[in-house]
């Protein structure tokens, strides 16, 4: 068995390296997770939520070092390093507040002769496999509820952030949630499809690529265990005639280049009204020139490496088959100077794009974006929805009726007006199409890691 290794963005080193478990390591970790389980359950649930909240403040206590640790880990600048809290603690927050209500019975009869209700009851064995891009808030998004809702937690964070998990245990195992309560773990392939397989886990959360959910499903065939899959994207922002194009352009490039593009609901392809087309561009131009790209450890840094090279590669290919194909760059790569052809990518606006090319089909998750002009409402739900993914779909105007009216026809999981790019935590994060299934945060994140168990009881 080989070491898991994270290399560094900044600077191609190893800045982590880790064995994954044998086997029978593995197969003891779902064991004590089992086994404690059925404790952590019966302990009330205003206990349960204390200690969650205590390990989300002594995380927060540490943001200091997670900021360093990512810049190192996946090359977010570090000025936007401790951002990653915020979101951790009103989440946590908000899931707590709405677990005694979530998760307590739903009384239908309770009479002399019957008592009829629904409960919640925890899955057992929550297994979380999270990804790198935001490694703090996707986990602390099915983290938080699952141990509220009573169930155990093992976690597998992705190689390029290995710290992260370590970071997440460390804080909660500080503030007194046991040991097999959560376990932080590393895995290989091999070993998280086969404890899949053998049935080791209640509900199996996946946040990455449409090809891991699919091997996720793959192992998880014929086991009926409940799976969350939150997969690709390549989220559309539409900007109509009556939109304020100075906020749109301010909201849709940093929710196209923020964290070098690489957020799971960042904007990568916009259509704009034919009215408003030259003067977005022109500004959406200067808003990508005032970027810095540079070391995630310079504070000036406002643009980091993107987290491994093969990923760069990959923008890099979209971009030369699009200009190829007719597609005009209006970004001068000469004004990123720190683009070296590695995990260092300057970022991109095309224009003349349309989608026969890769980059207005397949999910970048780069710092590049496509601006096409349409003619109308019409033509830019047509567009939106041609898409095999549906996550989430910004929407630029005036109008709540309209937005509304505009995102009824969208195959998407969530409609911003306005914004994009955020989660709230009152409402649920879902998506459809190939971008997967399930659902987190909000009252509905608790009925992903509970079931519905129902009480008939009759007097004679």
């Amino acid at each position: 068995m080989k070491p898991i290794q994270l290399i560094s963005p900044v600077d191609g080193s190893v800045y982590a390296e880790r064995m994954p478990l044998e086997a029978a390591a593995a197969d003891a970790m779902v064991a004590r997770a089992k086994a404690a389980q059925p404790t952590w359950a019966a302990r009330p649930l205003a206990e349960r939520i204390a200690l969650v909240k205590a390990g989300v403040a002594r995380l927060t206590a540490m943001k200091e070092t997670v900021a360093e640790e990512l810049a190192r880990q996946m090359g977010r600048p570090i000025r936007f390093g401790q951002g990653e809290m915020g979101g951790v603690n009103a989440r946590t927050d908000y899931m707590s507040e709405i677990a005694a209500e979530t998760l307590a019975p739903h009384m239908i009869e309770d009479s002399d002769k019957f008592r009829r209700y629904l409960a919640r009851a925890p899955l057992g064995v929550v297994f979380i496999i999270a990804p790198w891009n935001y490694p703090y808030l996707t986990t602390i998004n099915t983290l938080a509820p699952a141990l509220i809702a009573g169930n155990t937690v093992v976690l597998k964070h992705a190689s390029q952030t290995l710290l992260v998990g370590e970071r997440l245990a460390q804080a909660f195992h500080e503030a007194g949630v046991p040991a097999d309560v959560f376990q932080n773990v590393v895995l290989d392939h091999a070993t998280t499809e086969r404890l899949i397989r053998a049935r080791s886990f209640g509900f199996v959360n996946f946040t990455g690529s449409v090809g891991g959910g699919q091997a996720i499903e793959r192992a998880a065939a014929g086991t009926f265990t409940p799976l969350g899959l939150e997969l690709g994207g390549k989220d559309p922002g539409y900007v109509r005639a009556d939109a304020n194009v100075d906020a749109a352009v301010d909201t849709l490039m940093d929710g196209a280049m923020f964290n070098s593009g690489q957020c799971c609901c960042g904007i990568e392809r916009i259509y704009v009204h034919e009215s408003l087309y030259d003067a977005f561009v022109e500004k959406a131009v200067k808003w990508v020139n005032g970027l810095k790209l540079g070391s995630p450890m310079d504070p000036e840094t406002t643009l980091g490496p993107m987290a491994n090279v093969r990923f760069a590669r990959v923008v890099r290919e979209q971009i030369a088959e699009a200009v190829k194909a007719g597609a005009k760059p209006l970004i001068d790569p000469a004004n990123f100077p720190a683009d070296d052809g590695g995990a260092y990518l300057a970022p991109q606006i095309l224009v003349n794009v349309d989608h026969s090319m890769r980059v207005m089909m397949e999910e970048s998750f780069g710092p590049v974006v496509g601006i096409m002009k349409v003619k109308d409402d019409a033509e830019a739900i047509r567009l939106m929805n041609d898409s095999p993914y549906g996550l989430t779909a910004s929407i630029w105007t005036q109008d709540y009726e309209t937005a509304t009216k505009i995102g009824e026809q969208i195959e998407t999981g969530t409609i911003f007006m306005n914004r994009a790019d955020y989660l709230d935590p009152a409402l649920c994060w879902t998506g459809c199409k190939d971008t997967g299934r399930g659902g987190s945060l909000s009252y509905l994140g608790f009925h992903s890691v509970t079931r519905p168990k129902s009480y008939h009881l009759k007097k004679v």
